[in-house]
């Protein structure tokens, strides 16, 4: 695996790390997975593309004629 220097604004760093361990990873770890999706060799699928396809795949709708209801009807009280 190869090394890479980059040069970063401190306070970016600092506030790059803080979120990193906010997310239970580190900067290193942020870093690669995005090069990895930047250059196109992602293996994990895209979590929102995912989504949409079970999404299609389930059948829902509003029906052949769409939606019959109003915003106000549905709040009603």
């Amino acid at each position: 695996m190869a090394n890479l220097t980059l040069s970063i604004d401190d306070d970016l760093l600092r506030r790059a790390r803080i979120r990193a361990l906010e997310r239970g990873t580190s900067v290193n770890a942020v870093v690669r997975d995005y090069l990895r999706r930047f250059a196109g060799r992602d293996d994990a699928p895209d979590p929102l593309a995912a989504f949409f396809e079970v999404g299609d795949r389930s059948g829902a709708s509003s029906g052949p004629a769409g939606r019959t209801w109003s915003r106000d009807e549905l709040h009603e009280r």
